[in-house]
């Protein structure tokens, strides 16, 4: 092929052609083999190439691959609904499928705001989220995302919804450390709202782990509980997105159960699929269906190919097989193990300024100086650099941002399969070992002050 034709992230850079995928591992035509650190976008929880997935995938194409929902509904629809059901804490029953993260967290923002015109309330269309956060691509999901970089180009046709600082515990705005501090992230909150007016806000939405927005952010313990008491208190609902935390990927099928909090609306996506198939939900409490079935009887939100049977069959058989092979209660042990390597190599390099995060969802903040934290240049283009030094000696690791603004900050984070063994972590933290010596010349050559 002489040209490309294809709209890549960069387009005037070079990507290997991808041959194939087998475990933690992908290789490309060339034969090279790639450890897959970052799951993809922290999206292939199982690993590649798992054979009863692909079975689950065949059947399913031999039945039928797509109906449209507006005219008919599926078994592995159903199926799926009823298995996220039993899978989530309380009363989390109602699930709407979708194709991605970005159109899940937008149809909870639908779902939020006609919750409460069901209810005869319609001056409730605000949904109040935290800067240093991501909730997608599309529009309204961008409204709700706090990441600056990301909102630039499109700020004219955006909302002003974040309103809150994030718990970056890391860099506190207030300069004090939890739980001394009194969780005066979470107590924000409570301030937004009376500014803006209770009547006027539909929900809040945040991510009970921030991820490429700020590397692996997780909160202090307290956190979301106040978080909760504040919606409550307020008559918001909560939607937690959950596209990166969900589906196991902290230990837990949502990343909430961690703190014992419930939200009114959860948002699946990522590894919900695992991969194999572009699939979401926003998965509704019976709490907000209610006035809807009593109301309207219809959700206004959908696309063509939501719910459509053969995406809904292949998640079936990722949930299915994380199951059967026992593979969420495995991942706090593993991550107990690859954090305590992080934290390891966070001793040898002295611009790696944090370590963080929740089970297989961890994040390393890069610093030009550890004792002041202050960060790299963004000319100097570090999470670009490291990012491509891994991948050079075949690791695979996930670019986020960084820093208490969300712009002036460098973090990779560290997200393998959940089925990753012990003897490939071993060859994870030695790959990036390498990755971290190759930088600490690089900047030690140009003359910055981080080194080993």
């Amino acid at each position: 092929m002489s040209r490309s034709f294809l709209i890549k992230p960069m387009l005037d850079e070079d990507y290997p052609l991808i041959d194939y995928g087998k475990g933690v591992y992908l290789f490309d035509i060339d034969g090279k083999k790639y450890l897959d650190a970052a799951s993809g976008a922290v999206t292939a929880n199982i690993g590649h190439g798992v054979p009863e997935i692909i079975e689950a995938m065949s059947e399913q194409a031999k039945k039928v691959s797509f109906v449209y929902r507006s005219q008919f509904t599926s078994e592995p629809a159903e199926k799926l609904a009823e298995k996220i059901a039993c899978l989530l804490s309380a009363d989390l029953n109602w699930s709407f499928f979708v194709n991605s993260g970005s159109e899940a967290t937008e149809t909870a923002m639908k779902m939020a705001i006609q919750y409460w015109q069901e209810k005869g309330i319609n001056t409730k269309t605000k949904v109040l989220s935290r800067w240093v956060s991501y909730h997608g691509i599309t529009l309204g999901a961008l409204s709700m995302s706090g990441h600056p970089l990301r909102r630039a180009r499109f700020v004219p046709l955006l909302e002003d919804f974040p309103v809150i600082h994030p718990p970056y515990c890391y860099r506190c705005p207030y300069q004090l450390e939890a739980p001394s501090c009194g969780i005066l992230c979470a107590k924000e909150l409570e301030i937004a709202i009376n500014r803006i007016g209770s009547d006027k806000i539909a929900a809040f939405i945040a991510e009970p782990v921030i991820g490429a927005a700020g590397g692996a952010i997780a909160p202090p313990e307290d956190y979301f509980k106040m978080i909760k008491k504040i919606c409550e208190k307020y008559d918001i609902l909560f939607i937690a997105d959950e596209v990166m935390t969900g589906s196991g990927r902290t230990g837990t099928m949502l990343a909430c159960e961690h703190w014992g909090v419930v939200p009114d609306i959860a948002v699946l996506g990522k590894g919900l699929g695992a991969g194999y198939a572009p699939i979401a939900a926003a998965v509704a409490s019976e709490k907000v269906m209610l006035p809807i079935i009593q109301g309207s009887k219809s959700v206004m939100s959908g696309h063509t190919l939501s719910a459509n049977p053969q995406t809904c069959a292949v998640s079936l058989a990722v949930l299915e097989y994380l199951e059967k092979h026992n593979i969420i209660a495995e991942v706090e042990t593993k991550s107990d193990f690859l954090r305590s390597q992080l934290e390891k190599l966070k001793s040898q390099f002295s611009f790696i300024g944090d370590v963080r995060g929740k089970g297989l969802l961890l994040g390393i903040e890069f610093v030009e100086n550890g004792a002041t934290k202050e960060p790299f240049s963004r000319s100097e283009m570090v999470t670009q650099k490291i990012v491509n030094l891994a991948k050079e000696r075949g690791l695979l690791v996930y670019p986020a941002n960084a820093g208490i603004d969300g712009v002036n900050g460098d973090a990779i984070i560290i997200s393998p399969p959940l089925t990753i063994s012990n003897q490939e972590m071993w060859e994870l933290v030695g790959l990036l070992r390498e990755t971290l010596m190759a930088f600490s010349v690089s900047i030690k050559t140009s003359g910055t002050t981080g080194g080993a």
